[in-house]
């Protein structure tokens, strides 16, 4: 099956990688030309312009996105519209919000156009591993996919699945990005925790590693941690900043609009915008309150 891959960044080079791997034609496309680069030493094929990209499909087409969600995504579908007919599908496979693929998918269907939105989880591991796809939108345009994300999924039976309408298949990942965050708290913690026990001498690399075999609380998560551990056992050199890519704002959004209670996530969220602040404001002013009110200590810097 012959499909464009847009967005030539590592996730998007990976993909295209295996889906050459299962006897697809893959014509890349990134504006950046170091990308392209790194694509040709990977043995992919890409042009230099979006609308060669198109072109050298024929029709009807496949052009997957890999492009930062959010305007990204907006500007690349403004240029590819005029480029595409009718019978033509669009996937986007980046971490775009639900609600703006629900509005692009209408937009698009004005010109006979299809888009699905797919919710990847793989990460860097998806080239060796598969990935994870979760995919919203007509099921006639999901059938006709159903080659490129069999080859993507760890199995042609399993890893990937037509979740819903238009905009399910970025919320169900929405979803899963929230209780990730959730997940990597609970480990973060529990670590923490057993590190902080000095006298006990816990070798936390090993606790990781037999956690991973018969424990109910084992996970790929898990598998990372004891990598990570056992490379680095005091993590040393690793800053306490812990960034977030916007999934975990959305979850909570929509958790306070369905009155659904999400108290693990939400904290979780709120302990990485925690790990940002240098000389914590609230932090200093909790210090003060106590000791205007009990004359505890005031620990200078």
């Amino acid at each position: 099956m012959d499909i464009a891959m847009i967005g030539l960044g590592r996730m998007g080079a990976n993909m295209a990688q295996r889906l050459q791997q299962g006897g697809h034609r893959v014509v890349g496309y990134d504006p950046g030309e170091a990308a392209r680069a790194r694509a040709a030493e990977a043995g992919l094929h890409s042009e230099t312009t979006l609308e060669a990209a198109v072109a050298a499909l024929p029709a009807p087409r496949v052009v997957w996105l890999m492009v930062p969600a959010g305007e990204v995504v907006d500007a690349t579908l403004a240029q590819l519209q005029p480029l595409l007919q009718a019978g033509d599908i669009v996937v986007d496979g980046g971490n775009s919000n639900y609600q703006d693929s629900m509005r692009r998918a209408t937009a698009l269907a004005d010109h006979g156009i299809t888009l699905l939105d797919c919710g990847t989880s793989g990460g860097v591991w998806g080239l060796q591993e598969g990935y994870c796809l979760m995919v919203g939108g007509p099921a006639p345009a999901v059938t006709r996919v159903t080659p490129l994300l069999q080859s993507l999924a760890p199995a042609a039976d399993r890893g990937w699945a037509h979740v819903g309408p238009a905009g399910a298949g970025h919320f169900t990942k929405m979803v899963h990005n929230g209780i990730e965050y959730g997940m990597m708290q609970a480990y973060a913690e529990g670590f923490a925790l057993m590190e902080k026990k000095q006298e006990l001498a816990l070798d936390l690399g090993a606790v990781a590693e037999v956690w991973r075999h018969g424990s109910v609380v084992r996970s790929w998560l898990l598998d990372l941690s004891a990598q990570a551990l056992q490379r680095n056992p005091s993590l040393e050199g690793i800053a306490p900043y812990v960034a977030d890519s916007g999934e975990g704002r959305w979850t909570v959004a929509e958790a306070i609009a369905l009155d659904v209670p999400a108290p693990v996530i939400t904290l979780s969220l709120l302990e990485r915008l925690r790990s940002r602040q240098e000389n914590s404001f609230s932090d200093r002013l909790l210090s003060a309150m106590r000791n205007e009110f009990g004359g505890h200590p005031i620990k200078t810097i």
